[in-house]
C-alpha cells in the first residue's frame, strides 16, 4: 500500500513563526502615512490593530516570533496539516514529477484562515478588547474569525462582499452559527458604504470596499479593534506555521520541493506555504521555484503596477508599497471571491520585484476543470481558490511530462470546496464563463495608484 500522508506528532507544532522580513535582502518598502507621506512607526497603527499585531507588522529585526502558549493550544485541535502525496493525480497526468500538498482544508474553518484568526483574536483578548470586525472575500476568513472569536470570547462583525454574500450563503451560515453579525458590502452602515452605493446602487462590493466598511466600524466603535485575513505582514507570519510544518513533512517523504505553487489574492496562504523554504534560496542559495496562481481577470501581479497605494477602496489605510491594480479596481464576480483583491502584499511585492518568486494567472473554467480533476483523483473537493494552486501544479506536471523531468511539487490547498457547490453546479450545467480585463480598463484604474505616486 502506498503511504500517502506525512504526519508530525503534536509536539512538533511550531513553537515560533519566521518573519521573512529580517532576512530580505531588500527590505519592503516603509509604509506612510497618507496624510503626512511620512513612514509609519508601530504606534501609528494602534488606533486600528491591537498592539502585538501592529508591533508583529512592522518588524523588520527578528527572524523567529514566539507563538503564545495559548494559540498553540488552540492550533493543536487540527494541527500539524497533512501533507499527501498526490499518487493519483500524477497517474492521470502521465507525469514523472512527484506531487505534494499541504491540505489545509482540516482545520475546523475548512481553510487555512484560521491559522492567523486564532492569533489575532488572542492578541486582542489579551490587551482587553471586547470587540473585533473585518472583511471576508468568498467567506472563509469571516468564518475562520467568526470560530477564533468565539473561542476568546470576542464580539465579531463582518462585511461580505455583497457579491459572495449572495453566491455563498453557506459561508454566511457558518460565520452565524459562530455567533458573529454579518453585513453586505457596500451597506448603508457606514460612510464608506453610502458613497460608493451613492455611486453605484447595484454595486456588488469588493474587498477594498469591505475593509474600508470595516476599518471604520473599528475607529468609531469603543474597545473595537479591526483584523485582516490577508495581504499584511503579521497575517503572513502566522501563515508560516504551514511551510515549517511541510519542510519537516517533506524531509520525513525525502524530498525537497523543486516548485512550490499556492493561490494568491492578496498572499496569505502563498506566504505560508512558501517562505520557510525561501529563506533556503535566500541564505544558503537554493534554487526552489515559488508559483502565485491569481486569476486571469484580477492579475495584479502579471499585469499590475508596483508603486504606493491604499490597501482599500475609500482610502482609509496607510500608503502600501504594493503590485496594485489601483484601489478602485472593480474585479470581475468570479466565484474565486478570496481572490478578488487589488493589490499584493508588501513583503510578496517586494519578493517578486527582486525575482525571489513568480506569477501566472489562470482563467476561472481552467481552475474549476482542474479542481474537478484533483476532486476525482484525490477525493477533496477543492475551494474555488485552490483551484487556481491545483492548475498551475497540473501546468507545471505537464511540463515535467514533455521534458521527462521527475521534478517534486509542492502545492498549499488551502480550503475546502464543500459549502461552494453552486459554483460547481454552474461549471457543471455551462454558465460558467471566463472574465476579461482590457489593457485599457486596467490602466484606468491603475490611475487612481498613479495619482498618489506624483
Amino acid at each position: 500500500m502506498r503511504q500517502k500522508k506525512f504526519l508530525l506528532p503534536e509536539s512538533e507544532i511550531p513553537t515560533h513563526y519566521f518573519n521573512i522580513q529580517a532576512i530580505m535582502p531588500n527590505k519592503p518598502l516603509p509604509f506612510l502615512h497618507p496624510g503626512t507621506r511620512q513612514p509609519l512607526k508601530p504606534e501609528d497603527l494602534y488606533p486600528i490593530f491591537c498592539k502585538e499585531c501592529a508591533d508583529q507588522e512592522l518588524n523588520q529585526t527578528d527572524v523567529w516570533i514566539p507563538i503564545p502558549e495559548e494559540v498553540r493550544e488552540q492550533y493543536a485541535s487540527y494541527r500539524c496539516t497533512p501533507l499527501v502525496r498526490a499518487y493519483e493525480l500524477e497517474a492521470a497526468l502521465g507525469t514523472p514529477a512527484h506531487i505534494y500538498f499541504k491540505n489545509e482544508s482540516v482545520s475546523p474553518a475548512g481553510s487555512h484562515k484560521l491559522n492567523s484568526a486564532l492569533a489575532q483574536a488572542y492578541y486582542a483578548k489579551k490587551q482587553g478588547i471586547t470587540n473585533i470586525t473585518t472583511e471576508t472575500g468568498a467567506g472563509q476568513w469571516g468564518g475562520a474569525l467568526s470560530y477564533a472569536a468565539k473561542k476568546f470570547g470576542l464580539d465579531c462583525a463582518v462585511y461580505m462582499v455583497k457579491v459572495s454574500y449572495n453566491q455563498k450563503p453557506y459561508r454566511r451560515s457558518i460565520m452565524q452559527t459562530f455567533g458573529a453579525a454579518i453585513t453586505p458590502s457596500p451597506s448603508m452602515s457606514t460612510r464608506a458604504g453610502k458613497d460608493i452605493l451613492t455611486v453605484n446602487p447595484n454595486d456588488q462590493g469588493s474587498l477594498g470596499c469591505a475593509i474600508s466598511e470595516a476599518i471604520e466600524l473599528a475607529v468609531t466603535t469603543p474597545n473595537c479593534k479591526y483584523t485582516l485575513g490577508s495581504v499584511l505582514n503579521h497575517v503572513c507570519l502566522h501563515q508560516s506555521i504551514i511551510g515549517l510544518e511541510a519542510e519537516k513533512q517533506m524531509e520525513l517523504a525525502g524530498e525537497y520541493p523543486d516548485i512550490v505553487i499556492a493561490c494568491f489574492g492578496g498572499g496569505s496562504n502563498f506566504s505560508g506555504i512558501a517562505y520557510p523554504f525561501m529563506r533556503h534560496n535566500i541564505l544558503e542559495g537554493k534554487k526552489t521555484r515559488f508559483i502565485a496562481a491569481e486569476p486571469y481577470s484580477c492579475p495584479k501581479l502579471t499585469r499590475g503596477k508596483f508603486e504606493y497605494d491604499f490597501g482599500d477602496e475609500s482610502g482609509l489605510t496607510p500608503l502600501l508599497p504594493m503590485y496594485t491594480l489601483g484601489h478602485k479596481f472593480k474585479p470581475a464576480t468570479i466565484h474565486a471571491g478570496g481572490l478578488r483583491y487589488h493589490g499584493a502584499g508588501v513583503i510578496m511585492s517586494q519578493l517578486m520585484k527582486d525575482g525571489f518568486m513568480e506569477a501566472v494567472d489562470i482563467e476561472q473554467l481552467d481552475s474549476f476543470k482542474a479542481g474537478v480533476l484533483f476532486a476525482q483523483t484525490e477525493g477533496i473537493i477543492p475551494a474555488p481558490e485552490s483551484c487556481h494552486a491545483i492548475a498551475a501544479t497540473i501546468g507545471e506536471a505537464l511540463k515535467c511530462k514533455e521534458t521527462g523531468e521527475a521534478k517534486t511539487i509542492l502545492f498549499n490547498l488551502s480550503g475546502h470546496g464543500f459549502v461552494d457547490m453552486s459554483a460547481y453546479d454552474q461549471y457543471f450545467s455551462g454558465e460558467m464563463v471566463n472574465y476579461h480585463v482590457s489593457d485599457e480598463t486596467l490602466a484606468e484604474y491603475i490611475k487612481s495608484a498613479d495619482a498618489l505616486n506624483q
